[in-house]
């Protein structure tokens, strides 16, 4: 049977909620008016920027490179009109790292918005996901 990830959420005030993962021991505080926590919908960002992000650490260790730095940068578009959805989504990635070259950056990029990344694998496809890439 496949794996059932699964969190809970406890409304504390107004459109505040602070929740989590039973075997976490941090609450996660969601605001849907974005003033005392992150928004729904920058969580969402939060999760396919980090998730991204790993998936790419992960592919340039396999490579033989070793990081200095690499930091990842995600901005979305929305609807104006409800649902609010995200229209795009472009990604900013930076490193430095011994071993590494542009190409084995984009390698790694690619192959985690395409073949690797669950949270980019579960939006919408129709949503366009551009990245740019510099390197320190």
């Amino acid at each position: 049977m496949a794996p059932t990830a699964r969190v809970t959420m406890r409304w504390k005030n107004g459109l505040v909620f602070e929740g989590g993962a039973p075997e976490r021991p941090s609450p996660v505080t969601v605001d849907g008016d974005s003033k005392a926590g992150t928004s729904p919908a920058e969580l969402l960002l939060y999760a396919a920027v980090t998730c991204a992000a790993a998936d790419i650490v992960g592919i340039l260790e396999k490579k033989r490179v070793v990081l200095k730095l690499f930091e990842a940068t995600v901005g979305g578009t929305r609807r104006e009109e409800h649902p609010r959805r995200y229209l795009t989504i472009h990604f900013r990635f930076r490193f430095r790292g011994d071993g590494l070259d542009e190409s084995k950056a984009r390698q790694a990029i690619d192959l985690s918005i395409e073949k690797y990344c669950t949270v980019i694998h579960t939006l919408n496809p129709d949503i366009p996901i551009t990245y740019d890439v510099t390197l320190a």
